[in-house]
């Protein structure tokens, strides 16, 4: 990944949804002929220099300040996911200075290292037997599966190990297209989620290549690239629709395992006594005994 193309495309995306009237700016006369802010009314935000804030855009200005990031960052009305992309794009090394040399080795972790899950977390997968669950690693890579997660999302456990992705399903997959509810915005934030990947780590080969695949693959894929969403996944809705019990609503909540900054344990919830608890009662008894070993393993 080009980093200066990253952050020239990043900018100008997150400038051009800004209008000036948004960002207090009164109208100066002058013809606009690209949407959303000028650079040198970003600068003027950020309390920088316009040809500072050209050369930052370029991708030229070197490891800018953490002060100036969150100038910029004002200025842009960026949240706060976009606001670590953008540290992640600009300033790298003023993170970790500013975060500590322990923050510092996390955010350089050995690439190619394969990931485990913990006994304990296999564990509580399966004591989570009523609900969706899964742990996920880098790349939306799918670690481990309770049964339930198998029946609902797709049999993790038929997919070979190294391409158990959640993207590469999400996107991919037909059968996904079929069983998501309003697959056209969860797969945009999965690209959102991946995208956001790159920002942490665009060294790492894997993501990479998957980020290749789906761009060959998948036809919507290279538009929701480009538009330089970054999401995190934390909480939210989803629906599925299920070939034996139909409809299925979901919350779902992902918490980071502690110990490890690299896997989210994910975990879809229904309100009790709703349709979907019961379809999911009726999917756990119906499954049960296929189920062999637990918890999918990587």
């Amino acid at each position: 990944m080009d980093r200066a193309t990253e952050i020239a495309d990043f900018l100008r995306s997150r400038r051009a949804g800004i209008a000036p009237d948004q960002a207090g700016l009164p109208f100066d006369g002058r013809v606009r002929r690209v949407p959303g802010l000028r650079r040198d009314e970003v600068a003027r935000l950020a309390g920088v220099s316009s040809e500072y804030y050209t050369r930052l855009e370029q991708g030229r200005a070197g490891n800018p300040s953490p002060e100036v990031v969150a100038a910029v960052a004002d200025a842009l009305r960026l949240d706060d996911t976009e606001r670590e992309h953008l540290t992640d794009l600009l300033a790298p090394a003023a993170r970790s200075a500013a975060a500590g040399s322990s923050a510092a080795q996390r955010r350089a972790p050995n690439r190619s290292r394969v990931q485990k899950v913990r006994p304990g977390l296999y564990l509580m997968l399966e004591a989570l037997e009523h609900v969706p669950a899964f742990v996920m690693g880098r790349r939306t890579d799918i670690l481990a599966a309770n049964l339930l997660a198998r029946v609902v999302i797709t049999d993790f456990d038929a997919i070979p190990a190294p391409r158990r992705n959640l993207a590469r399903y999400m996107l991919l997959d037909p059968q996904a297209r079929e069983r998501v509810g309003e697959w056209d915005r969860i797969a945009a934030e999965t690209v959102a989620m991946l995208r956001f990947e790159a920002g942490r780590y665009p060294h790492d080969r894997q993501l990479a290549d998957l980020i290749g695949e789906l761009t060959v693959h998948c036809p919507e894929f290279t538009h929701w690239w480009g538009d330089h969403r970054v999401l995190r996944r934390t909480h939210g809705a989803k629906s599925y629709r299920h070939p034996v019990v139909g409809e299925l609503q979901f919350s779902y909540e992902s918490f980071q395992v502690p110990g490890d900054t690299e896997q989210m344990l994910c975990v879809y919830t229904v309100s009790p006594g709703s349709d979907s608890a019961q379809a999911l009662q009726m999917l756990a008894s119906w499954s049960a005994p296929e189920a062999v070993g637990g918890p999918g393993v990587r």
